[in-house]
């Protein structure tokens, strides 16, 4: 399960290091394409085919569902780690996100989730939630 909140970079050469304590999880490959949100997702490989599994499942007569395999599925990129720990973001991937330079990485328990810092720290980003509404959500799902 991955959890925690790093800050990081991309360099001149779309390459991210993913931080060590979320790496050691994903071994020495790992799945990376588009989130639902405007952030990126980066799954282990085994994770990975779980996902692709349950969607295997939803009817592709529905084009939402089709929709969606093309979202989730169509910008996918296998990334192996080089020696420092680095992936290259392809660039659709980062044009997705938003992304710049700087980087938020976060656990999200199967998945990190890659955030543009400045996508993050937006104020009206709808995907933080301030204490209030987390609270109510929590209430909404009888946690």
């Amino acid at each position: 399960m991955f959890m925690g909140t790093s800050n990081n970079s991309i360099d001149d050469k779309n390459r991210m290091i993913v931080p060590a304590k979320l790496r050691g999880e994903l071994g020495n490959r790992c799945i990376l394409t588009k989130g639902l949100d405007c952030c990126l997702y980066i799954y282990t490989t085994e994770d990975w085919a779980k996902q692709m599994e349950k969607i295997s499942h939803l009817p592709e007569s529905d084009p939402k569902v089709r929709a969606f395999i093309r979202h989730f599925c169509a910008n996918a990129a296998e990334c192996e780690f080089d020696k420092q720990g680095r992936i290259v973001i392809p660039q659709e991937l980062k044009d997705y996100a938003m992304i710049k330079k700087d980087l938020v990485t976060m656990g999200a328990m199967s998945k990190i989730e890659v955030w543009s810092k400045e996508v993050w720290s937006a104020p009206d980003n709808d995907s933080r939630m301030d204490r209030e509404d987390f609270a109510n959500a929590l209430r909404e799902y009888n946690f």
